[in-house]
C-alpha cells in the first residue's frame, strides 16, 4: 500500500463521496458525475489520484469505464486505522 499517495487521496472531501458512491456498487464516471457539479475533466483527475492510490479499480466494458472499490485495499486502511487508533486510545506510544 502506498501510504503517502493513500492519504493524498483521502484528503479531498469530493475523493471521499466518490469512495462512498462506489461502496454502493461500480459505476461509470457519467455515473458518478450526475453527483456533482464539477467538470468530467476533474472528475477525471479525481478517479485518477484514486486509481494511483489503489483505491478504485477499472473495468472496460464496452465504451465505458466501469469503477469500482477495490475493497482489498479499504479492508487495509481499516486496519491500519484501528491499530492506530487503538494504540493511541490505550495510552501507548509509538
Amino acid at each position: 500500500m502506498k501510504t503517502q499517495s493513500l492519504f493524498h487521496a483521502l484528503t479531498d472531501p469530493s475523493r471521499r463521496k466518490i469512495l462512498k458512491l462506489l461502496q454502493q456498487g461500480p459505476l461509470s464516471a457519467g455515473e458518478l458525475s450526475q453527483h456533482f457539479s464539477f467538470s468530467l475533466a476533474s472528475l477525471s483527475h479525481h478517479l485518477s489520484i484514486l486509481k494511483s492510490a489503489d483505491l478504485v479499480r477499472t473495468e472496460r466494458r464496452g465504451q465505458y469505464i466501469i469503477y469500482s472499490l477495490n475493497t482489498s485495499v479499504t479492508e487495509e486502511i481499516y486496519r491500519l486505522m484501528a491499530d492506530l487508533f487503538s494504540k493511541t486510545i490505550s495510552g501507548e506510544s509509538t
